[in-house]
């Protein structure tokens, strides 16, 4: 499919995005309990938001643009297994409505700012805290270039070529974050996600009566795998391992990425994370209705846009739109997944940039650093981490980005016995934790290199899954290879943890009660309420 340019896709499109520009901007003078000079204002948005901001912010994102065009993609061209996304974040609240309040607890009553914080302070190893850090930046990376990934997809679905729309969206979206911190996407989020309640809503309802009723859209879907034998509406039985491991691996992943626990840790009270978390579920009925356009897709018979003479699958949705709608209301969808993508890149840096602060350059190259210094070089770190994504975007083919990104939830999930673990036990050892954390990444990446890229017989990195017959077994059966990663991490860390037991542990500065701390408990900072909308 080939578009031409469209002057009112185009023109709604810039203005949405000079709205959110703007508030990005206000947002430096929004909720400031004073100035922007340290991470907990700038980084943290002065840890003081509330369950109605918390809410907005953490499904700003977790739900990036990247998800609105790349589970639909999927859905498209594999069928069924596209849906992984659904339980897994059906799975993942229960799972973090165990750990956040600890989290948020210590962390507030010892001052940690990201993970590698705790993990340092609570295992007494700086080694290991290093570790925790570099595996988040590296975790994160390609997920912020994967959201530029998005804007681009919306800038090839209207027609438009070169690079240069995405150069502005980066210059004012590295200005803006610089300017205000993580107040900046909390903001914008509000419309973003409203925006993109209504857009789905909207096509989930208008789409299927103009293909004559979901009957249609789904016997259309059937017929359409069943001819191209690529795919299905339901799992083939060799999947059923895969699906089940992807989605399992994927929950017990998100949460460890910083720029999530970013979001849980600028909350204002232990409370508010868990009204938060119990009311985030709300946005897996979102991914559901979202995954359905790749049927919806096959339905219309829409093709993916052209770039560069070939089909980009991560298209479908915008031609979709394009092609369902009028100009006026696709643009208005167009703009929602382009500040899709702004929301969670803000965010991500961040956090990136943040964690390098806190847990590289204060302990190793700047001990002495002030919060003032703290929060310049983070702010420096936060542009450094936009334009190495932007750069990638570039430069690199795209589908080095997505490799990379399937990559990063097997490297981050190798962080969860020691902050998961530790944030209820310090049974594990450091030097165990330390030496878990090499088999399963070992194991991990072996796993992947062995994994070819499809239809590139002896490539490597080639996807997530990987498939037992490797492993010499009569078997088509896959599974993801986070999960065989992080249970090596586990044994191992379990088996040297005794062995270890004469060596010395490192200091724990936390304490037991560190970990049901409330705000207005002793040695939890208080934070003035300056407008109670946060307080919501």
């Amino acid at each position: 499919m080939s578009v031409s340019f469209n002057a009112v896709e185009f023109s709604i499109v810039v203005l949405i995005f000079l709205l959110v520009s703007v508030m990005g901007f206000v947002a430096a003078r929004w909720q400031r309990g004073g100035g922007l000079g340290n991470l907990d204002e700038w980084g943290l948005g002065g840890r003081k938001f509330g369950t109605w901001v918390s809410w907005f912010l953490l499904g700003g994102d977790l739900y990036t643009a990247y998800t609105f065009v790349a589970v639909p993609a999927l859905v498209f061209g594999a069928g069924a297994l596209g849906f992984f996304a659904v339980p897994y974040t059906v799975v993942v609240y229960p799972m973090v409505f165990l750990v956040a309040a600890r989290l948020w607890s210590v962390a507030h009553r010892q001052g940690y700012v990201t993970a590698a914080d705790f993990v340092r302070g609570r295992h007494g190893s700086a080694a290991l805290g290093v570790v925790v850090a570099v595996t988040g930046i590296v975790a994160t990376m390609p997920y912020i270039a994967l959201q530029l990934i998005g804007i681009k997809a919306i800038i090839e679905a209207m027609g438009i070529g070169g690079e240069w729309p995405l150069v502005i969206a980066f210059i004012v979206l590295a200005a803006y974050t610089y300017s205000s911190g993580l107040r900046a996407p909390a903001l914008i989020a509000f419309v973003k996600d409203t925006l993109i309640y209504l857009v789905v809503l909207v096509a989930v309802i208008v789409i299927p009566i103009k293909l004559g009723g979901y009957g249609a859209v789904f016997h259309a879907a059937d017929m359409h795998f069943a001819a191209t034998g690529k795919g299905g509406i339901t799992l083939a039985n060799a999947q059923y391992l895969g699906y089940s491991t992807l989605a399992l691996g994927s929950a017990l992943a998100l949460f460890l990425y910083p720029h999530a626990m970013t979001g849980v840790m600028a909350a204002r009270s232990r409370d508010t994370v868990k009204r938060t978390i119990a009311l985030l579920p709300a946005y897996s009925l979102m991914l559901g209705f979202l995954a359905l356009l790749g049927y919806m897709a096959i339905a219309a018979k829409t093709a993916p846009v052209k770039v560069n003479g070939k089909p980009d699958a991560n298209t479908i949705v915008p031609a979709l739109f394009h092609g369902m709608f009028p100009s006026w209301f696709a643009g208005i969808a167009f703009g929602a997944i382009a500040i899709g993508a702004l929301v969670p890149a803000a965010i991500m840096s961040i956090a990136a940039a943040n964690t390098f602060t806190r847990d590289i350059y204060k302990p190793y190259l700047r001990p002495d650093a002030t919060p003032e210094q703290e929060a310049r070089v983070s702010k420096v770190a936060s542009l450094v981490v936009k334009a190495g994504a932007l750069a990638a975007v570039i430069f690199l083919n795209v589908q080095y980005a997505l490799d990379f990104q399937l990559i990063g939830g097997v490297v981050i999930i190798q962080i969860l016995p020691a902050v998961v673990f530790g944030l209820f036990t310090r049974w594990f050892h450091r030097w165990a934790l330390l030496g878990g954390w090499i088999a399963g990444m070992a194991v991990s990446l072996g796993m992947l290199w062995v994994t070819p890229k499809v239809g590139l017989p002896g490539s490597h990195f080639g996807g997530a899954l990987f498939a037992l017959s490797h492993w010499g077994l009569p078997t088509k059966l896959t599974i993801w290879t986070g999960i065989v990663g992080v249970l090596v991490n586990i044994v191992v860390s379990l088996v040297l943890t005794p062995l270890f037991s004469a060596l010395p542990r490192g200091t724990d500065e936390t304490d037991e009660t560190d970990y049901h701390a409330e705000a207005g408990d002793p040695g939890v900072r208080a934070l003035p309420i300056e407008n109670p909308e946060l307080t919501l």
